[in-house]
This record gives C-alpha cells, sequence and structure tokens, in this order.
C-alpha cells in the first residue's frame, strides 16, 4: 500500500527566462509557463489523485490551479515545500549574484552544504524539511495517489533522497520546468519510480535555474 507521489515542477517564470534567482520571492508565469501547467493538468486528468499539496509561493500555486479545476480537489498548501531560501542572492540575474558575492557563489555553485547565502538556507537545513515534507505527505495518504506542486531545489533534493545520491555530488539528472516525476513512499523511505517526464508539453526552461 505505498503512497504514489507524483511530483510537478512550476511552470516556466518571467525571472526564470531572465536567468534570475528566486528562492522565496516569486515571479508569475509567462505565457509559455501557462500553457505547461495547462498540459500538465491535461495529462494527469485521468490520474487517480486524492489531494493536491503545493508550496505556497505563487508561481507553484499558480501552475497547480489548472490541475485543481481539472480534478476538482483543493490545493493544500504547505510552505515546507518552498524553494531553498537563497538570501544575498535573491532578486539578482545569477550573473549579478556572481559578481557582487563570488566567494558565496562559489561556494553554492560547488555544492557546499553549510553555506547559506548569510540570510538565506543551507543545503543540510534544506533537505531536512523537504524531506520532513514528503514524508508527511506520504504517511497522510498511504495506498493513494497525490500530486505535489513544487519548485526545482525541491526536485533536486528529493531525486537525491529517493535514489540516496549525496548533497555534495553535481546533478546528473534534469530538473524542467511543468515536468513529471514519480516516487512512491513504502512507509518508511522514497523510491524513484520515473524521471522528467515532459512529453506533455513542448521543451522546458533552463534547467536548474531557481
Amino acid at each position: 500500500m505505498d503512497t504514489l507521489i507524483i511530483a510537478v515542477r512550476h511552470g516556466e517564470t518571467d525571472w526564470n527566462a531572465e536567468g534570475r534567482v528566486q528562492g522565496h520571492l516569486n515571479s508569475s508565469l509567462t505565457a509559455a509557463g501557462r500553457a505547461q501547467a495547462r498540459a500538465v493538468a491535461q495529462r494527469l486528468a485521468a490520474e487517480p489523485i486524492a489531494a493536491i499539496h503545493c508550496s505556497d509561493l505563487g508561481r507553484a500555486q499558480e501552475t497547480a490551479r489548472p490541475a485543481s479545476e481539472t480534478l476538482k480537489l483543493p490545493i493544500h498548501a504547505d510552505a515546507r515545500l518552498r524553494e531553498r531560501k537563497l538570501g544575498i542572492f535573491e532578486g539578482l540575474t545569477y550573473a549579478e549574484a556572481e559578481k557582487r558575492f563570488p566567494d558565496e557563489y562559489a561556494r553554492y555553485r560547488g555544492r557546499d552544504i553549510f553555506v547559506d547565502m548569510h540570510t538565506g538556507e543551507s543545503l543540510l537545513a534544506f533537505r531536512a524539511r523537504v524531506a520532513a515534507a514528503f514524508s508527511d505527505i506520504g504517511r497522510a495518504h498511504m495506498g493513494e495517489t497525490v500530486l505535489v506542486v513544487t519548485h526545482g531545489g525541491v526536485l533536486d533534493l528529493l531525486y537525491r533522497i529517493a535514489t540516496d545520491m549525496p548533497l555534495e555530488q553535481a546533478r546528473t539528472f534534469d530538473v524542467e520546468n511543468a515536468s513529471i516525476n514519480r516516487v512512491s513512499w513504502d512507509g518508511h523511505r522514497l523510491h524513484l519510480l520515473s524521471w522528467g517526464d515532459i512529453s506533455h508539453h513542448a521543451g522546458g526552461s533552463a534547467d536548474g535555474e531557481f
């Protein structure tokens, strides 16, 4: 009676397209992002989804809305499903962040598990909240299928948790906008089932930009 979790990254945003750091700040979906959200809803329309859990940030809520309307299910907001808080980088382009804060940026790009961008969140702290959120969702829906709409950084950690991939290891997988990713919860841990399905829409945005 495993829980099937269908995890979806939000659609493309204005700041994704600009190469700008979002973190806990928000940016609206682009026209392409809204189309991606509708495509996700259509793709999942026949799935036996029992509940929708979603980050409380606007871009994730906007992505979840078409699925909520199609499936006739409410959206349960959960702040633990937010993107990583990226502190002093938020609102800057990645080029600006690198220029203004070269040491912190190098540590961030090098996947230093302790760097927190001064007012942000370390990878260790981020992993702890993401793991707790998915464990609670899994336990609450044993034997059911649930949709989780979240962010690129959260999906990065979901993959690592489900495959025992170290936080420090460079990413070897894609995290596309509006991608469909499936994991199961067996009551004790997460297991990867399938990853990075974007066959329901035409292409994705730049991978890995949060």
